[in-house]
Formats: structure tokens, sequence, C-alpha cells
């Protein structure tokens, strides 16, 4: 099977803690030139004390690596596999210093993010040259792998998911049970100047679709910033007060705008948001995210054979699959931001 010239494959993401001591110079990596009081980084710091100061984040990026090194010597391309990340260990410039000992001279980067905009997409690129500008002229070429939300196999490990968690409510509740599906809020700003909301909207549609549930909802979680600066809404909290006050009962939750069930979705749903719903009378079940589910893993396989075999490109959604390279107007740097909560 050809590689296409390429030696290897980086996976890339945000990063997490693992342990209480991590927490804080986390925070900080994450927060680092922006104007964030020490009040906020404690705040955010207690969310991890309830879970030992452990993100589930780099425990699932293990898993999802095991996963795809077993899936890639099983089927090919036969390529070995990093994994970096952009706010704690394993640092992304430590990763590719490691490739370039390695004598890895052409990689294929798979972001941890299915969705276009700054902080899903261009911000990681960035983060590559500057890596690879740290390690130096034995840095390897990296290239990122293209937007993946309406991949089919995106669409399927969601829409088994839902299923799943379908299955948990009562058959008599189940008819009347709402479908609302979940992303990280990012500044309207920031979303003005990409596809991030258009694209949430069609995986939402392709995984009601293929669970043939006709109601569903998008809202948003885990916004920050001051009051004053306008976010992507409805909150999902709010969602769901109004979604009671209309008469719904029950509710399954799919944060379909996450990868893995980390902090966001550990605390912001699992926590905030089921506790939010007690108070109120509403019955949730939370569907699982992507994870490393068969359909997932083999979706990034097939996003790698494009690259290195001129595989076939599928994607469900409308607009057609995404392009390999980014247009220089794609996802633009905001002019001012405000950082998401970190994850």
């Amino acid at each position: 099977m050809s590689d296409g010239g390429f030696d290897s494959v980086l996976v890339l993401s945000f990063g997490g803690p693992e342990k209480m001591d991590d927490v804080m110079p986390f925070l900080r990596n994450v927060l680092r030139g922006r104007d964030v009081p020490e009040e906020r980084l404690r705040e955010v710091a207690h969310h991890y004390e309830q879970f030992g100061g452990a993100s589930p984040i780099n425990a699932q990026n293990r898993a999802l690596v095991t996963a795809l090194e077993a899936g890639l010597a099983a089927w090919g391309p036969n390529l070995p596999i990093y994994w970096g990340n952009r706010n704690w260990h394993p640092m992304l410039a430590d990763t590719v210093r490691q490739m370039a000992n390695d004598g890895r001279k052409r990689a294929l980067a798979f972001v941890t993010s299915a969705y276009s905009s700054y902080s899903g997409c261009r911000q990681y690129r960035e983060d590559v040259e500057r890596a690879r500008a740290e390690v130096g002229s034995d840095a390897p070429e990296i290239l990122k792998l293209r937007p993946f939300h309406d991949h089919p196999g995106f669409i399927d490990a969601n829409a088994d998911a839902v299923r799943k968690a379908l299955a948990e409510v009562a058959e008599e509740r189940r008819a009347k049970a709402r479908l609302v599906f979940t992303a990280h809020s990012i500044p309207v700003s920031m979303a003005a100047g990409c596809d991030y909301e258009a694209q949430l909207r069609e995986t939402s549609r392709l995984v009601a679709e293929a669970v043939a549930v006709g109601g569903w909802d998008l809202a948003y979680q885990s916004r920050s910033g001051p009051p004053t600066q306008p976010w992507l809404e409805p909150d999902v909290r709010d969602h769901l007060t109004a979604l009671q006050a209309g008469g719904v009962e029950t509710v399954v939750l799919s944060p379909i705008g996450f990868v893995s069930d980390h902090m966001e979705v550990v605390y912001d749903l699992d926590t905030e948001a089921r506790q939010h719903a007690r108070e109120i009378g509403l019955h949730v079940v939370r569907a699982a995210t992507a994870g490393t589910h068969p359909a997932f893993v083999s979706m990034i396989r097939e996003l790698i054979l494009e690259r290195t075999a001129g595989g076939k490109r599928r994607a469900l959604g409308r607009s057609g699959p995404r392009a390999d390279t980014c247009a220089d107007v794609c996802c633009p740097r905001p002019v001012a931001r405000t950082p998401a909560r970190p994850l």
C-alpha cells in the first residue's frame, strides 16, 4: 500500500492535567498572555478538584492512539503514530522533536476537533508551525487532515451513541424524548468568520436522521468571558429550562461538538446540567461521544488513506467533503479573543 510520501501520523489534541499538581500550571498554559483574573483560574481549578485533578482527555487520547495503531497495523497504511498536545504533556514541541530524532520527514496530523473554527482548526495549524520552528530545520513537515464533521464514520459513531441513550429511556417515554445536541460555545465574533455553526447544525441533522428522530435542538455549553460579550446561544441549562416549561419530560443530551468525554463533558454536562435538570424535574440521559467507537477509528484511517493512497473522500453533508488545505481567509484569528473555558 502506498504511503504517499508520508512516514508517520501525529494525533494532536488539547491536553489536560492528570493530577492536582498539574492543574494550575496547565491552566496557566492555556491562558498564557491573556488577562484572566487569578480568581477565575481558581474557579476552574475547583472543577478539576472534584475529579482528583485529572481530566479524562489524556487517557482517552491514549486509548484512541492504541485503537488507531491496531487498525493501521491490521489494515494499513503501516505508519507509526505520535501524540502531542497543545497545553499539557506530551507537549507538541516535545513530540515534534522526538519525530525529528526518529528521522520522520513528513507526517499527517489528526486533530481531535471535527469542526472549522479558529480555536478548533487554524490555531492547531499555528501550533504545529510554532513547534516546528522551535525544533528547527530537522522538524518534519506536518500536514493537517481535513475537518470531518459530516464523515459517515463520525455520524455513525454518534448515531450509535444516541440509540444507546434512547434505549435507556423507559419505552413509554421514549417517543416524546427530546434530542438536544450540545457544543462548546464560542464568541459570536469568532463564529462569524467560520462555518462552525453551520457544520454543527449539519452534523446534528445527519445524526437525528440516522436515528429517525424528528425533534431535535442545538444548544451550547461551557461559555466564558464577560457577560457583555455575545457568545453562541442558547446555553444548555437555559434550554433545558425552556423545554421543561414547554412540557418536555425527558431529554437525551448528545455532546456532538466533542470527540471524547473530557472535562467539558463530564463537568458541564454530567455535573452542572444534570444537577440543573434534577432541580427542575427533568429526566436527562447523556449519550456518549465518538471516543474509540470502531466507526470513528475507521474514519481516521480513511482520512489518512485519502492523503496516502488517494482513497475515496466520503461526506454526508450537502456541501461535500472539505478541502485538504484551508484557504488563507478561513477561520481567522479573532481581533479580540476571550478564551474558552479550559478543558
